[in-house]
């Protein structure tokens, strides 16, 4: 097989007409010559660190979808599925994954479950990881969440580390807002990445001190305008990533979209192609083609260099994508899942107070990190209620493994004026999480998820919806046009709600994640991040 095109070759930096012969899956040659194609032939664009499971797809599925925007491989945490179901969860997506032409580098989680402040339905030890680590398919330890486990020496934590070290794997960080000493401890225990910066100083300053950053662009947390300056500086220390991505935003656009926006704002070609393909392949070790001789030929095609739209998508010489449509084809798969809560009444959602004010998370569109706020509480019949006349909603997050209280908190900036929402896709432990303007809507919605044994909801006073996701309660058997499909029709209710947010069920999933600060929700409290530990909702005094 010949393929023409105006070759960009990153090695070189040079863009020229020619042709590439591929055999066997491998490129065996690359030659200049004339032709009339004027379509681009890029190398694959590579997502340097995603949790699949917050498309709402299996790896099949998600794969399906993202070959259409030029994407060819992923580096893939799956800490999502492994706080539900523990290893098993890791080899069910090393398995589907596998039955696709499609190259997922999957990782060992190495917080499972994240903190011990909440509770997941599984937990990965230093045994457990030193097993993974050992497999092929593991290619590097993930997201080394418990930063104050490793600046404070944590036996378990570092033993972690020093297994990926053993093994030859690198060790990816999340270390949000981490400077200073504090920064060089965590630095020196051998983490090499780092994609939660959210400024320019920040990524600056970790750059400097030897780390890779990746700038995330997800359907929550969006970096990009504050750390794209960091390409033109520092071109060989930069690489692109989703972290997070909804089904109707995957159905838009992948890393090509963050070419094409790094491209608008003037930074070199060559630059962008590295962040996107180069610069993850080599600091992974990846099994991926970077358009030389004797490479696997995994490469798109490009009308061209300015909206980055694909043509045609090959890995391993095949082509997984052309004329408008997926040539990966559905396969089928089991649906494991993690469900052990009863429903829920109205009544559960109560907490009895006489305080005057409390502390109120502050939720803020578009970033993983939170505010925390005091404001003054409202009451009925000795109870604490949402004030949406204020835009102070409830929030809850329910066990779904053991039959427990709810945890109760308070957010802003939901801004429903009517009814819930729920969802048990809940980072880190998958915990339903639910954000309403009465206990009763909130027992609705969280229900609503408990029948279905994961989902996401809405209720209002004149409907329900519910998508549901039977595999461990936050993925979907359909596929991608399906699920995006469900989401958009949930997000759409819940904005005409009165929720304001981007993507209300993206940022509601984050909302108990308690290694990001500042204030969080568990299924055992609410938790200040930046202390690392539980604080009370009722508060003394309102800040001036």
């Amino acid at each position: 097989m010949t393929i023409q095109g105006q070759i960009a070759d990153i090695h070189a930096r040079r863009i020229y007409k020619g042709e590439i012969t591929v055999k066997n899956g491998k490129i065996i040659s690359i030659n200049e010559a004339e032709h009339d194609r004027e379509a681009f032939i890029l190398p694959g664009f590579v997502d340097a660190h995603i949790h699949i499971e917050s498309s709402m797809l299996v790896p099949s599925e998600f794969a399906r979808i993202a070959v259409r925007h030029g994407t060819v491989a992923t580096v893939s945490d799956p800490h999502e599925i492994a706080n539900v179901l523990g290893v098993p969860g890791v080899e069910f997506m090393i398995e589907n994954g596998k039955k696709v032409p499609f190259k997922f580098n999957f990782g060992a989680p190495s917080c499972v479950p994240a903190t011990s402040f909440e509770t997941a339905g599984a937990v990965i030890d230093s045994k457990a990881i030193d097993k993974l680590l050992q497999m092929e398919d593991i290619r590097y330890l993930s997201e080394m969440m418990n930063y104050p486990g490793v600046i404070h020496k944590d036996p378990e934590v570092m033993k972690k580390i020093d297994l990926a070290r053993k093994y030859g794997k690198p060790v990816d960080g999340h270390a949000p807002g981490l400077t200073g000493a504090e920064l060089d401890r965590y630095i020196a225990a051998g983490i090499s990445s780092d994609h939660e910066c959210f400024s320019y100083e920040e990524g600056l300053e970790k750059i400097r001190k030897g780390m890779k950053i990746l700038i995330r662009e997800g359907s929550a947390a969006k970096n990009f305008e504050a750390l794209i300056p960091l390409l033109a500086e520092y071109p060989e220390k930069i690489m692109f990533c989703s972290d997070d991505k909804h089904p109707d935003d995957l159905l838009i656009g992948h890393i090509n979209r963050l070419c094409a926006r790094a491209l608008e704002k003037g930074h070199d070609l060559f630059d962008i192609l590295r962040a996107a393909s180069l610069n993850p392949a080599l600091h992974y070790g990846l099994d991926l083609g970077l358009l030389r001789s004797g490479d696997p030929a995994d490469f798109v095609i490009v009308r061209d260099l300015k909206e980055f739209e694909v043509l045609e998508t090959y890995i391993n010489g095949q082509c997984v994508f052309a004329d408008g449509k997926s040539k990966i084809e559905p396969v089928d798969f089991p649906l494991p899942n993690n469900f052990n809560t009863g429903l829920k009444k109205a009544a559960d959602f109560r907490f009895e107070s006489t305080a005057a004010q409390i502390r109120v998370i502050e939720a803020l569109d578009g970033e993983l990190i939170t505010r925390e706020t005091l404001a003054a509480s409202k009451t009925e019949d000795g109870n604490l209620v949402a004030d949406p006349e204020h835009d102070i909603l409830k929030m809850s997050v329910v066990n779904r493994y053991e039959d427990k209280a709810p945890a109760i908190a308070f957010i802003k900036n939901f801004g429903l004026k009517e009814g819930a929402i729920a969802s048990s896709v809940g980072h880190d432990s998958h915990n339903i999480l639910a954000v309403g303007t009465s206990d009763e809507a909130l027992s609705r919605a969280v229900n609503l998820v408990i029948e279905a044994r994961g989902g996401i909801s809405a209720v209002s006073g004149k409907e329900e919806k519910l998508f549901p996701l039977p595999v461990a309660g936050i993925m979907s058997d359909k596929d991608a046009r399906a699920a995006g499909r469900g989401y958009s029709e949930l997000t759409r209710m819940a904005k005409a709600m009165g929720s304001q947010l981007h993507a209300p069920y993206m940022t509601l999933s984050f909302m108990a994640l308690l290694v990001i600060p500042e204030l969080k929700l568990s299924d055992k409290g609410l938790f200040n991040g930046k202390r690392f530990a539980f604080t009370p909702l009722e508060a003394d005094e309102i800040k001036a």
